[in-house]
C-alpha cells in the first residue's frame, strides 16, 4: 500500500486546521459563511472539471447513486452550517474538538452500511481520542449546565455537526470507488451549496456584498479547509476506509487550537485542560492508524 493517501491526510489536516480560527475571524452569518466559502470553491472544481473532463462520469451514475450524493450534499451543508455557529458561542478548542468526534459515528455506520469495521486496536484508539476531546471541551460542557449559557449550544451545535459530517464522509468512500474527487466533489459542494443558499434566502439572511476583509476570509476558507482539507479527504477515501480518514481529523483540535492562540485578533491561550486533552487525543490518533494500511481496499 502507497504511503501517498497518508501524505495527502496530513497536508488535509493542515488545511482544516485553519478553518475554526478563520470562522472565528468573520463578522458575517454562519450560513453566509459556508456559502461563500462554497461558492469560490465550486468555480475552482469547475475548472478542474473541465480541465480534468470528470464531469462525464456524471453520465454514468443510477438515480440511486445521484440520490446518495445530493443526500452527502445536504449533509455537508447543514454540518457547515451547525459548525460555524457553533465558534461564535463556543471555544475553538472545544468546537474543533466535539466536531471531530466524526470517527466513533463513522466507525459504526462503516461497519453497517460498508461492511467496513474497525479492528480492535483501531476501535480503542478511537475510543483514547474520543476521551481527550471529552476532556478539552469539558470546562465548557460543565459551565453550560450549570448555567445554561452560550457554550453549551455551541458544544451541542459542534456535535450535531460531528454527525451530519460521518453521513457526509460516508457516503463519500461509497461513492469515490467509481467517481473520480472533481466529478464527486463538484456535485456534493454544489448541494451544498444550493441548500444553504436556499436556507439564506427563506430565512433573510444577508449574504451580499461583503466586505473586503470577509471575501478574504472566505477565499482562505475555500483554498485552505475546503480544497486542501475536504478534497484531500475526499480524494483519500477511495483508498483507506471512511473511519481511518476521519480519524486524521483528530489532528485538527491541536492545529486550531495553536493557531487560535497565535493569531493577533483571537488569542485564545489553550488552557491545561486543552493541553491534557489534545495530547490525549494525538496518542489515540497514534494508536488507531497503526496497521491502518492492512485494511485498506485499494492500492495507489
Amino acid at each position: 500500500m502507497s504511503q501517498k493517501p497518508f501524505w495527502v491526510l496530513a497536508f488535509s489536516v493542515v488545511g482544516v486546521s485553519f478553518a475554526g480560527p478563520l470562522v472565528r475571524l468573520s463578522a458575517a452569518d454562519p450560513v453566509a459563511i459556508a456559502v461563500w466559502r462554497l461558492g469560490f470553491s465550486l468555480v475552482i472544481v469547475a475548472g478542474l472539471l473541465l480541465v480534468t473532463g470528470e464531469w462525464r462520469e456524471w453520465r454514468q451514475l443510477t438515480r440511486g447513486e445521484l440520490g446518495l450524493a445530493i443526500a452527502g450534499g445536504v449533509s455537508l451543508g447543514l454540518h457547515f452550517w451547525a459548525w460555524n455557529a457553533s465558534i461564535h458561542l463556543t471555544t475553538i478548542a472545544a468546537s474543533v474538538t466535539l466536531v471531530n468526534l466524526q470517527p466513533a459515528v463513522v466507525a459504526a455506520i462503516s461497519a453497517i452500511a460498508l461492511k467496513e469495521a474497525p479492528s480492535r486496536k483501531q476501535a480503542t484508539g478511537i475510543a483514547v481520542a474520543i476521551l481527550g476531546a471529552a476532556i478539552i471541551a469539558a470546562p465548557d460542557l460543565a459551565a453550560g449546565f450549570r448555567r445554561g449559557n452560550a457554550p453549551l449550544f455551541g458544544n451541542l451545535l459542534a456535535t450535531s455537526a460531528a454527525i451530519t459530517a460521518a453521513i457526509y464522509y460516508t457516503i463519500g468512500r461509497r461513492l469515490r470507488r467509481y467517481l473520480g474527487v472533481w466529478s464527486y466533489v463538484g456535485i456534493v459542494y454544489a448541494v451544498a451549496f444550493l441548500a444553504l443558499t436556499a436556507i439564506a434566502i427563506l430565512v433573510g439572511i444577508h449574504l451580499s456584498p461583503q466586505p473586503g476583509r470577509e471575501i478574504a476570509l472566505f477565499v482562505g476558507l475555500a483554498v485552505g479547509p475546503m480544497l486542501l482539507g475536504h478534497t484531500g479527504m475526499n480524494w483519500a477515501l477511495k483508498f483507506l476506509p471512511a473511519y481511518v480518514v476521519n480519524l486524521t481529523v483528530l489532528g485538527e483540535p491541536i492545529g486550531a487550537t495553536l493557531l487560535g492562540a497565535l493569531i493577533p485578533g483571537i488569542r485564545q491561550i489553550p488552557s491545561v485542560t486543552t493541553l491534557i486533552g489534545g495530547a490525549t487525543v494525538l496518542t489515540g490518533v497514534i494508536i488507531a492508524a497503526q496497521n491502518a494500511t492492512r485494511r485498506s481496499t485499494v492500492n495507489v
